[in-house]
C-alpha cells in the first residue's frame, strides 16, 4: 500500500475513534475572541484545545446576521455572501482541516439562530422580510435580552435556516451541526404576529391565541412547532449526509420551554437529537449540582450517553471560572453518570495552569 493511502487510512482511522468517544468540547465563537481572526490564530487555538484534552470544537458559522464562511444562500437572500472580517478566508475550512489533523471534531455552531439582530434592529434582513419579524402581544418588534427575533414558526424562516445549514453540511467536512438557545427557539412573549394568530385561530375554531404568553396550552402549541422543526431539520441534514451529527445546546429546563419554547426533552426522547448539551451556566457549585441533579432526574438513563452538560468558564473578560471548581464540576457531571461536557468557551483554555483532563 502506498505511503498516502496508508496516511490517509491513517487519519480516517483517528477521526472514526474520536467519534466513538464521549464529548470534551469547547465553543469557539467570534465575540470576545480572535481565535478565527487568522490562520495562525486558528492553528493556534487548535493546538490549545489538543493540550488541553479536547476533542470536539463548536466553532459558530453564523452570527449578528451574517455568516463566518462564504454562503451562496445567505448571498441569495441578503446580498451579503460572507462576515466582510473574514474576506479572503475560509475560517470553517481552515478550522476543519487543522482540527482533523489533530483527531479533533468540528461541529458548525449557528451561534444566533433564529434571532436577526442584537442592539439594532434596522438590518438588512428586517428591511427585505419584515413579515418574518415576531411580534409581542402588544405588536411591537420581538425582543429579549437585547437580541431581536424572527417568527421562528414562519415556514420562510425556518427554510432559510434550513437552507443555511444544509448548505454547510453539503459543502464542508463538519463532523456535526450545533443549534443553541436560539435554535431552535423563539422567546415565549412571541407568536403575535399575523402569520401565527391565522395559524392558531384556524385550528381553534376562530378563536384567538390567549393575551398572556405564559398561558401553558400556548406555550405548548407553540413549543410543539419548534420540536417539529427540530425534527425536520434533523432529518435534512441527515438526507444530505447520514453520518453528520446534530446537537442542541439549549437552556437548562423547563426554564427552556417557559422562557423559549424548548421543549428539549422531547427531542432527546423522540429520537432527533444526536447529541444534547444543555447550558449548565452557574458560577458556584452548590448552584451547579442542583441543576446537574434536576438534569440527571429528566434524562432517561438509556439517552445518558447522548448528554453533556454545558459549563459557563468565561464570560467576555469579566469572568474565569477557578480551576479547582472546574474540575469539581467535572467530578459532579461523572458521579450522575455524564462522560463529557463542553466548556463555554475557548477563551478559558490559555488561561488554565494545568490540564483538567
Amino acid at each position: 500500500m502506498k505511503i498516502g493511502m496508508l496516511l490517509t487510512l491513517s487519519l480516517a482511522l483517528g477521526i472514526a475513534h474520536a467519534m466513538a468517544q464521549p464529548i470534551r468540547g469547547t465553543w469557539i465563537t467570534n465575540v470576545a475572541s480572535d481565535a478565527l481572526l487568522s490562520e495562525e490564530n486558528i492553528q493556534k487555538a487548535v493546538d490549545n484545545c489538543k493540550k488541553y484534552g479536547i476533542n470536539t470544537i463548536f466553532v459558530v458559522v453564523w452570527n449578528k446576521g451574517l455568516t463566518m464562511h462564504p454562503s451562496t444562500v445567505a448571498e441569495q437572500y441578503v446580498g451579503i455572501r460572507q462576515d466582510p472580517l473574514y474576506k479572503g478566508m475560509d475560517p470553517l475550512k481552515v478550522i476543519i482541516e487543522k482540527a482533523h489533523a489533530r483527531k479533533i471534531r468540528v461541529y458548525a455552531w449557528f451561534e444566533f439562530g433564529f434571532s436577526y439582530a442584537y442592539g439594532d434592529s434596522n438590518t438588512t434582513w428586517l428591511r427585505k422580510y419584515p413579515h418574518w419579524a415576531g411580534r409581542d402581544v402588544h405588536g411591537h418588534l420581538l425582543k429579549k435580552n437585547g437580541f431581536y427575533w424572527w417568527n421562528a414558526l414562519h415556514p420562510e424562516v425556518q427554510d432559510m435556516m434550513t437552507s443555511l445549514v444544509t448548505e454547510v453540511v453539503a459543502n464542508y467536512d463538519v463532523d456535526g451541526i450545533q443549534g443553541d438557545d436560539r435554535l431552535p427557539a423563539m422567546p415565549s412573549e412571541g407568536g403575535y404576529d399575523e402569520w401565527t394568530t391565522a395559524r392558531y385561530m384556524s385550528e381553534h375554531n376562530g378563536k384567538a391565541q390567549p393575551k398572556r404568553s405564559g398561558d401553558s396550552a400556548w406555550t405548548q402549541w407553540r413549543a410543539d412547532r419548534l420540536s417539529a422543526y427540530a425534527r425536520s431539520l434533523y432529518t435534512a441534514v441527515k438526507n444530505v449526509r447520514s453520518s453528520c451529527k446534530v446537537s442542541w445546546a439549549p437552556s437548562i429546563y423547563p426554564w427552556s420551554l417557559e422562557q423559549y419554547l424548548q421543549d428539549w426533552p422531547k427531542w432527546l426522547k423522540e429520537g432527533y437529537a444526536d447529541n444534547l448539551l444543555p447550558q449548565l451556566y452557574r458560577y458556584d457549585i452548590g448552584a451547579y449540582e442542583k441543576i446537574l441533579k434536576e438534569l440527571s432526574g429528566q434524562v432517561p438513563g438509556r439517552l445518558r450517553r447522548k448528554v453533556f452538560p454545558g459549563i459557563l468558564t468565561s464570560l467576555g473578560s469579566g469572568y474565569r471560572v477557578n480551576e479547582d471548581m472546574l474540575r469539581e464540576m467535572i467530578r459532579l457531571n461523572r458521579k450522575y453518570g455524564f462522560r463529557g461536557e463542553s466548556f463555554f468557551y475557548y477563551e478559558t483554555l490559555p488561561s488554565l495552569t494545568s490540564k483538567v483532563y
